[in-house]
């Protein structure tokens, strides 16, 4: 009798929504550091493809939704007409192997600095605290807080964001008669139009959904930690107020665009930037509780880091509680190998695991945990650089290596 393969459980396809994906593993958003002006290039075709696969899940490096949304060099954007074309040709690389894309929106607030805002203007939070100078190497600028009346500009243009990250380009076919003229005139000699005569065809597709990046200390997780937000409007002080900015634009982006195309990412238990919560359990259940009013495709969450008590590394907290709250896909993130993923699927723990530094450094990641193969390691050191292929699409796949 045959000895049967054992299932691998990342490897198993997942339905996320509309979307049927062939296996669990997931491309995270990854800052590199090399869109040029703000804007994406032409590298970044190779890169993305280089990752994707047929039913493989993608999420694009965080974007900014505006010019008040940079804070580190390089970054892509979504806000101007040149930033959506130069994305187009990234998104259908992707496209033509198969691969769902997701683009992550985000706005940074405080974690920035003059130089990287219009006019050298203070950076937007909900606070005016400020990151302290010298984290990460970077001399911070002071932020201003938000008005009120400012708030819904915020709001809107992560609305305007996640419409630029799904346009599609939509162009009308001629009819049968417009069609008999032309050909009349030599104009379309040996085309054929087939069923679609007289339809309304896309030509690019757009991204496939937005990620709200509610996570890592940025705008919309300043807002919802206590430590940081200071306020005493509607916008602060309890959890439901801390929390309205990001379900306001959760609800916003929904409207626009469809709550089958939006994720949201977060992290209530890190403290990057100096963002923290001191009752992160209750940040957490309560966002995942309350998304779920909106229907959002799926939840994308950073595990609480690990502590080493003796010589054991060990948590009080577990994603358990949102996974089990939250009705829609459940992505789990953070330093995760290739044991520790299948077992987060076998468990039930989570319905999607993403992969950041693997990934990054192994572009063939699926295939090598199929084969259970040895992984590249990646370079640190080559991460943020703007080299358009050292660290970036360099790295080697299995069959390269076997060559």
């Amino acid at each position: 009798m045959a000895a049967t393969t054992p299932t691998i459980p990342l490897l198993t396809p997942h339905k996320m929504g509309k979307f049927n994906l062939s296996h669990r593993i997931v491309l995270p958003p990854l800052t590199r550091n090399r869109s040029y002006g703000n804007v994406p290039q032409p590298h970044a075709i190779i890169y993305y493809s280089q990752r994707a696969t047929h039913g493989g899940f993608l999420i694009a490096e965080a974007t900014g939704v505006s010019d008040t949304a940079q804070g580190y060099p390089d970054t892509p954007g979504i806000w101007t007409r040149e930033q959506v074309e130069a994305w187009k040709p990234i998104v259908d690389a992707v496209h033509e192997k198969g691969g769902i894309f997701f683009c992550q929106i985000w706005h940074v607030g405080r974690v920035s600095t003059y130089g990287f805002q219009p006019n050298g203007e203070a950076p937007i939070s909900c606070t005016d605290k400020g990151v302290t100078p010298g984290i990460d190497g970077v001399d911070w600028s002071p932020p201003r807080r938000l008005r009120i009346n400012e708030i819904p500009d915020i709001v809107n243009d992560f609305r305007l964001a996640a419409r630029n990250a799904i346009e599609a380009e939509i162009v009308s076919l001629p009819t049968p008669k417009e069609v008999r003229r032309l050909q009349m005139t030599h104009t379309l000699d040996n085309f054929h139009f087939g069923p679609f005569i007289g339809h309304l065809v896309a030509l690019f597709q757009g991204f496939d959904g937005v990620e709200i990046h509610g996570a890592n200390g940025y705008l919309i997780d300043q807002f919802m930690k206590d430590t940081v937000n200071d306020r005493t409007d509607e916008y602060g002080g309890t959890l439901e107020n801390r929390c309205r900015f990001a379900l306001e634009i959760v609800e916003a982006v929904v409207n626009e665009i469809g709550a089958d195309k939006v994720g949201m990412r977060l992290s209530p238990f890190a403290d990057y930037m100096e963002t923290k919560d001191t009752n992160p359990n209750s940040l957490g259940l309560y966002m995942a509780e309350s998304v779920n009013k909106h229907n959002i495709l799926y939840l994308h969450v950073i595990e609480p880091r690990m502590l080493k008590i003796g010589d054991k590394y060990e948590t009080s907290h577990s994603l358990l509680p949102m996974r089990n709250a939250f009705k829609g896909t459940f992505i789990a993130a953070g330093g995760y190998n290739r044991s520790e993923g299948n077992k987060a699927i076998a468990d039930d723990y989570a319905d999607l695991v993403s992969f950041g530094r693997l990934f990054l450094a192994n572009p063939d990641l699926p295939k090598r945990f199929e084969l259970d193969a040895p992984l590249n390691r990646y370079n640190r050191n080559t991460f943020y650089i703007p080299d358009p292929v050292v660290g970036y699409t360099d790295y080697p796949f299995l069959d390269d290596v076997h060559a």
